[in-house]
């Protein structure tokens, strides 16, 4: 049902899925380490109205390998040639974390060419200068150390579930495998055998973020906007400051905060997270 395509741009090739042609189009852009397979619980809910494509962003499944060049700022890039080269009538992007953070960059960079975006749960300076406050710095690094050792599929599903989690100051922590259910660890494995492992550097190192400016962005974004908010007791990473500057600064934002429900929202909660994306995408029909 969807074709999946390798299309270069300058030196770098990305990967695109194009699903079958039943409305405007909808590109869906993954989080870091995973690719854009990460959204078929949600895609039979967008496909009747739209014409849903996925991305996998440099680095992640198909697409090329840029390494020292995995910053934000260069995911932006890769939305922004998608939606210049390949797409032919203005997009809706539809990012979750990372890819929502991208969504926003692309949609400041191309107004013309974005008509609304969906954001959800952005983690912003959450993955940024606020990292080493919480257990994503453990985790994070916890998975760069087990890229290097080349596993197969299953010992390298074993040793994600091991991954420590630590937050600092505290002497508690827990594994992966207690946050995360058997098959998303195995699917997040195999995303990572398609992953380059220097993907992760920047986040570890603090420098993920490094020229993507949230108060420069938000002022030349004026499509309509959804944000869907994870729970921060759940594993949520947009914090509530964050949001008060997208409310303050977004003037055609929806914001829909959902209790309960950790980061993935459209694979923890795909019926609530599908029920909210298509109504705010009815919206624009």
């Amino acid at each position: 049902m969807f074709r999946e395509e390798m299309i270069d741009f300058d030196d770098l090739g990305l990967n695109l899925a194009w699903g079958p042609e039943a409305g405007p189009p909808l590109l869906l852009l993954h989080g870091v380490m995973r690719r854009w397979t990460d959204f078929l619980p949600l895609i039979p809910s967008l496909m009747t109205r739209w014409r849903v494509i996925g991305l996998d962003f440099r680095g992640h499944g198909e697409s090329g390998l840029t390494p020292d060049c995995y910053q934000v700022t260069d995911y932006v890039s890769d939305v922004v040639s998608v939606v210049r080269s390949c797409i032919a009538e203005p997009v809706v992007l539809y990012g979750h974390s990372l890819g929502a953070m991208a969504a926003l960059g692309a949609a400041a960079r191309e107004p013309e060419l974005v008509r609304a975006i969906i954001l959800e749960d952005p983690p912003f300076h959450t993955m940024g200068n606020r990292i080493g406050e919480s257990p994503y710095l453990s985790q994070f690094s916890g998975i760069q150390a087990i890229l290097g050792k080349e596993l197969e599929l299953d010992a390298l599903a074993q040793a994600l579930a091991d991954v420590e989690l630590r937050t600092p100051g505290s002497l508690a922590s827990t594994r992966l495998g207690e946050v995360r259910d058997p098959s998303a660890i195995r699917y997040l494995a195999s995303c990572l055998l398609r992953l380059d492992p220097d993907v992760l550097t920047p986040i570890v190192d603090g420098t993920w973020l490094d020229g993507y400016e949230l108060d420069e962005l938000l002022p030349r974004t004026q499509q309509p906007t959804l944000v869907m908010q994870g729970d921060g007791a759940a594993g949520g990473m947009l914090i509530d400051e964050d949001v008060a500057r997208l409310r303050q600064r977004l003037a055609r934002a929806s914001i829909v905060r959902f209790a309960g429900v950790g980061h993935l929202i459209h694979g923890q909660d795909t019926v609530a997270a599908a029920r909210v994306a298509t109504g705010f995408l009815e919206s624009l029909l």
